[in-house]
């Protein structure tokens, strides 16, 4: 398509014309700087990171025995449990979690007979899927994950900068609206993740809650589900040479973890609010309570902005004390996108 300048085109409008074909003349170099992107071809959908988390694990074990759902022309979706064990005892990890050992430390530890079991699969799933950061890694992985938390259908993201992840929430959320589906960016420099995800290039966690631990719930597996579905729709769409223009999407930025009040023998002595309990991305400011003692005591939050907490009140956290994690709002946008096999199929 040929580009226009557009300093030679308005010379030519009168005064009263200018708005309208500024506005149709931008929209024409908008479509010239479209980025083309890699196809993506590979995709794997994993459940049971967690082996109590059970929505992903009943979506891929029924997958993997009726997999025409999940099927799209011109791609492979390979749906695969992560951590068997896990899953086999509906408990979350046997050592350690599985999904935050991703890391090069662990990914090159040398296989001993005392080596974590969650660190051995993660060796035999970079193997698999990766390597980690390679060409070879797949291109796109769902990994999907519950919450006890007041989360609602929550799309993880990693990186700010990856404008095919960026429009895929996009197109996720349209497709999901009214319903709400909040973004949690979880790009910090000093809280790393390590995710079981993090192996593909385009790594999407799905996390949706409330649902608690060892339980299955028809309406948050149909939630996931949903999910998954729109997110396979937008790939395959992708790979057949959609144009996505730019984008622009809400997000909330992970800023610090909050742990619980501790006594001097690290125990926790308060608990959440209840004027906080299950208000998962609803803001949160100055002086608002956070935590109750059990002598009736509020804790309030001190804080000069407004934060936006999640993950509020999660079971699997107390062992990690977290209480809740802070976030920021913020906006993404991502350009102008096709697949870069388009133009490489046309004759």
């Amino acid at each position: 398509m040929r580009c226009v300048c557009p300093t030679a085109a308005l010379r030519r409008q009168t005064p009263c014309m200018l708005s309208e074909q500024f506005l149709k003349l931008l929209k024409s170099m908008t479509s010239c700087s479209v980025v083309p992107k890699p196809p993506v071809r590979r995709v794997a959908i994993f459940g049971g990171t967690h082996g109590n988390e059970l929505s992903g694990i009943f979506l891929v074990k029924y997958w993997q025995e009726n997999g025409a759902e999940i099927q799209r022309a011109g791609m492979e979706v390979k749906p695969f449990i992560t951590n068997p064990r896990a899953v086999e005892k509906c408990t979350r990890y046997i050592d350690c979690d599985l999904n935050r050992v991703f890391d090069p430390d662990n990914l090159g530890q040398t296989v001993v007979e005392d080596i974590p079991y969650e660190v051995r699969r993660a060796q035999e799933i970079n193997h698999i899927f990766g390597p980690k950061g390679s060409d070879d890694a797949y291109d796109l992985i769902f990994d999907l994950h519950n919450t006890t938390a007041n989360m609602g259908g929550t799309l993880i993201l990693e990186n700010s900068r990856d404008d095919f992840t960026i429009q895929m929430c996009h197109y996720i959320k349209n497709a999901l609206a009214p319903e709400r589906v909040p973004v949690l960016l979880i790009e910090h420099p000093n809280l790393k993740y390590a995710t079981t995800r993090s192996v593909a290039k385009h790594p999407v966690g799905v996390e949706v809650g409330p649902q608690s631990q060892g339980v299955v719930r028809a309406d948050i597996l149909d939630k996931m589900r949903k999910i998954v579905k729109h997110g396979l729709d937008f790939v395959h769409l992708f790979n057949e040479g959609k144009e996505f223009p730019p984008c622009t999407i809400e997000v909330y930025k992970i800023t610090e973890k909050v742990d619980y009040p501790r006594n001097k023998n690290d125990e926790v002595i308060a608990i959440i609010h209840p004027n906080l309990q299950d208000q998962d991305w609803q803001p949160l400011n100055n002086g608002d309570p956070l935590f109750l003692t059990l002598d009736g005591e509020v804790i309030a939050y001190k804080g000069d902005c407004t934060a936006y907490p999640t993950f509020i009140n999660e079971a699997a956290y107390y062992e990690k004390k977290q209480a809740f994690v802070k976030t920021i709002k913020m906006e993404l946008t991502a350009g102008h996108i096709r697949s870069s096999a388009v133009g490489q199929n046309t004759s």
